[in-house]
């Protein structure tokens, strides 16, 4: 017999659809061939802190054992907020369990969903229950569909042929816990306030708090620049100037523009040819949740979690695809996809291109594509026939059988020996893809001008205001991410999507730049909003206070969880899965970057940085003699509802460390302090005391 363990029930249902006359038994499927099982999901977690420990009944926080490197990482079975196992799992778990050990079972097939993910779901509940050596194989399922689960099951690969991807996964696994458990209950601890400190979450919040605070704190300038709008034959042409003037130098501004005037405005070149507008790339799920939430305003999670549910009734390939390409060992399997939609009326050739089909560009995944399986409108919400009609019509798109001709004009203006105007039209001819797909190019009609004609001119400065960088969205945020390291070019022009060259943006997911994965990025951005760190309004996001306070806090700590530090990791990952380093080399290199923060607390060079932990004393009230302790934002009575009297953790962006602090009141005052702040931005130095009950500079 043959055990199936598929990652989710959902997936279960659909291999034993595919195979056909099973019978249903409690927590598997069986015939004579194959028993078919299933996961919920993760049924095993990483075990905590305390898991480490002999005879531990208390699970409170405390940094005595803290930083936890295990030399051996734990697995338990997933438990409740009461810290006991979850019956269903337990049960669960015990029926897989009897199934794997069974005498009649010569043979596991790990069907967790293609990604390293599922991977190390179902590797784990094999590892912890097999107890004899048995021969174990993988199905991978590029969507699941009767017939992809068939031909799959026809050609089963042997599981060690993904051990790569298991350890990258299990090392990523490793690498997140370690982040998270020790930096979550370090700064939990040093503040008081629950932090989530994760390597892929802090960076992503720290790009919306730069963006904010770079906005908060924008202040526009005025300048010039200088235009033209007079009409020639009675068609207005505009020509916008390169100069720009700052606003002390409108005087240059109307020099120049009078030397223009002065000048003619020749037409020196005109080029009009017609062309073939070429379809946008296929969809990858960024691409995908980019242009719903631009369009529509949808969330991340809420595209994520429709897209997943077609791929689970078989109507879209794997979802969690950063590719916009196509493997060529599928060409066969898309001309029969191609068949069954010409056969319902859309007009779809194959074609054998470069920018469909390209393995270099693939990492795991191809592109999302819609299967041969078409559903009726009447069998999806509106939201999910949406989701479907997008990727499916870029498909359609991708293989129109007619072209996109369009007629591009250019017309190059000179004014005098000064400067050179270019002016750029496009005209649609005949439609093509753009019926099925939104057209990236609408009709831009230039002036009806020839070579040799001359220009009536009359350049005048133009006013203008230097305005601050933009929210990101879903799609910028989205962008960003994917290549942290890369110019965020469509804030700077807009691009046609085809004629774009992501060969940088793939060398940066290959090599393991980009910050979280097609897998878990939306998840991590969705902890962020339910840990009210960012905001998302329609397709904005912004940060929230408490996601400020998360940064700042991490700031005063001197815990650096930034882009850099992140894509390290995600390089080592990346190395993991190429055997260039082993998983414990990648774990040891999480474990240096983390006991470098415990490190800090403990140098006496860093005395005037550290805030001390929350709850600490850190002297007696000058007013009414009670313990000063530390708290969230301050230094404050322990008896704060009657005296007020505090000791602010910050002071004009300077932090106050629990030594000054400490001085401040045992003497009435400190030692100079370097690296105040004023409103106006200049840096100044000065001590610190007590006049009363208020701290006051001491600039003497």
């Amino acid at each position: 017999m043959i055990l199936i363990i598929a990652e989710k029930p959902s997936l279960a249902r659909n291999i034993v659809s595919a195979i056909g006359n099973m019978k249903r038994n409690d927590g598997y499927y069986s015939n004579d061939e194959y028993y078919v099982s299933w996961a919920f999901g993760h049924l095993f977690t990483l075990a905590d802190i305390e898991d480490y420990e002999e005879n531990v009944t208390d699970y409170k926080w405390k940094m005595d054992n803290l930083p936890c490197f295990p030399e051996k990482f734990k697995f338990n079975l997933k438990k409740d907020a009461k810290k006991e196992i979850d019956a269903g799992i337990l049960k669960q778990f015990n029926i897989i369990s009897n199934l794997i050990n069974a005498e009649n079972v010569t043979e596991i097939v790990n069907a967790g969903d293609a990604d390293r993910e599922g991977e190390v779901i179902v590797r784990l509940v094999i590892e912890n229950a097999i107890k004899t050596e048995k021969k174990l194989t993988r199905l991978w399922l590029p969507d699941q569909t009767s017939e992809t689960i068939i031909g799959g099951l026809k050609e089963l690969k042997l599981e060690s042929e993904y051990d790569n991807l298991a350890n990258e996964g299990f090392a990523r696994t490793y690498i997140d816990w370690l982040y998270g458990v020790n930096l979550t209950r370090y700064a939990t601890l040093k503040t008081g306030t629950l932090l989530r400190v994760g390597r892929v979450i802090i960076p992503i919040v720290k790009a919306i708090y730069d963006r904010d605070m770079a906005i908060r704190n924008f202040t526009p300038e005025i300048y010039y620049g200088i235009w033209s709008n007079e009409k020639t034959n009675g068609e207005t042409i505009e020509l916008n100037s390169k100069e720009k003037f700052s606003k002390e130098d409108k005087v240059q501004s109307l020099n120049l523009c009078e030397k223009y005037n002065k000048s003619e405005a020749i037409v020196t070149n005109k080029k009009v040819k017609k062309d073939i507008l070429n379809p946008p790339k296929l969809y990858s799920l960024t691409k995908l949740q980019n242009y719903l939430g631009k369009k529509y305003k949808m969330p991340m999670d809420k595209s994520l979690d429709i897209v997943q549910k077609l791929y689970e009734n078989g109507y879209l390939t794997y979802p969690r695809t950063n590719s916009e390409y196509l493997a060529v060992a599928e060409k066969d399997k898309i001309k029969k996809i191609l068949s069954n939609i010409s056969n319902i009326g859309y007009p779809v050739k194959f074609k054998d291109k470069k920018t469909i089909f390209d393995d270099s560009k693939i990492e795991s995944h191809s592109a999302l594509t819609p299967t041969y399986k078409i559903p009726e409108k009447s069998k999806l919400t509106d939201e999910e026939y949406l989701v479907y009609q997008t990727v499916f019509k870029r498909f359609v798109a991708v293989f129109c059988a007619t072209d996109c001709e369009v007629e591009k004009t250019e017309i190059k203006i000179k004014v005098g020996e000064y400067e050179e105007f270019n002016l750029k039209g496009t005209i649609i001819l005949t439609a093509g893809w753009t019926k099925f797909d939104e057209a990236s190019t609408k009709d831009k009609i230039l002036p009806n001008l020839n070579i040799g004609d001359k220009i009536n001119i009359n350049f005048v400065p133009k006013e203008k205001e230097t305005t601050p960088p933009k929210h990101y969205t879903i799609e910028t945020l989205n962008n960003y991410l994917k290549n942290p390291f890369k110019e965020d070019k469509r804030e700077l022009e807009e691009r046609q999507e085809n004629e774009e060259d992501d060969t940088e943006d793939y060398k940066a997911i290959f090599e393991g730049l980009e910050l979280g994965t097609e897998a878990t990025r939306t998840g991590i951005i969705d902890n962020a909003k339910k840990s009210e760190y960012i905001a998302l309004k329609k397709d904005v996001y912004t940060i929230l206070p408490a996601g400020e306070y998360l940064i700042e806090s991490l700031l005063q700590m001197d815990i650096s969880m930034d882009k850099y530090k992140t894509s390290e990791l995600g390089q080592a990952l990346k190395k993991v899965y190429r055997k260039e380093i082993t998983v414990d080399d990648s774990v040891k290199l999480a474990c240096d970057e983390i006991l470098e923060v415990f490190k800090k607390k403990n140098l006496s060079v860093e005395k005037d940085k550290d805030t001390g932990f929350y709850g600490d004393i850190i002297g007696k009230c000058p007013l009414c003699g009670n313990d000063v302790i530390k708290n969230r934002y301050a230094y404050g009575c322990k008896n704060y509802t009657e005296c007020k009297f505090k000791i602010n953790t910050r002071i004009c962006n300077r932090t106050i460390s629990k030594s000054n602090a400490e001085l401040l009141l045992k003497n009435g005052e400190t030692s100079k302090i370097e690296g105040f702040v004023s409103k106006n931005g200049k840096s100044f130095d000065a001590k610190l005391k007590l006049d009363k009950d208020k701290v006051v500079f001491d600039f003497s």
